[in-house]
């Protein structure tokens, strides 16, 4: 687990580095009013209006269903909880949290590893284990490796 970055000692802080950001494109943004509900079998009902982000991102690539009304996204430094399910391609965030000026785009991206949430942070979140989710990653994304020298 260590040369993944994922911590392997649970009960103490992660020693490690993180070794993977994940990065996902906005796709969409709206405004949905109160009653409005998201995702199969309409499983978020919003109690008020609420700025929305749907991201090109979903269980086909590795983003566990589980987090389903649970887990969440980044955006500058902002958590965007994940609303209703997650779909084979689409996940729908809440942008509540992010000033309106500064709300993502279509074309920009979210977090949904980095800075902000490691592998380990997700996996809590999914009810899982950090190698589980860096294992699960898709396809689909575009990898780009680098090569840094150790401090």
């Amino acid at each position: 687990m260590a040369i993944y970055g994922l911590n392997p000692t649970p009960d103490a802080p992660n020693p490690m580095r993180p070794v993977v950001s994940l990065q996902v494109p906005v796709i969409r943004t709206r405004i949905v009013y109160p009653g409005a509900v998201v995702g199969y079998s309409a499983t978020y009902r919003f109690e008020k209006e609420t700025p929305l982000a749907t991201v090109s991102a979903g269980y086909a690539d590795g983003l566990s269903w589980s987090l389903e009304n649970k887990g969440a996204l980044y955006f500058k430094g902002y958590k965007c909880p994940i609303r209703g399910r997650v779909s084979m391609d689409l996940t729908t965030v809440d942008l509540s949290s992010v000033p309106e000026s500064e709300r993502p785009k279509p074309g920009e991206y979210m977090d949904v590893l980095g800075p902000d949430q490691s592998a380990d942070d997700l996996a809590q979140a999914a009810g899982t284990i950090g190698y589980e989710v860096l294992t699960h990653l898709g396809q689909r994304y575009e990898r780009h490796y680098l090569n840094q020298d150790a401090d």
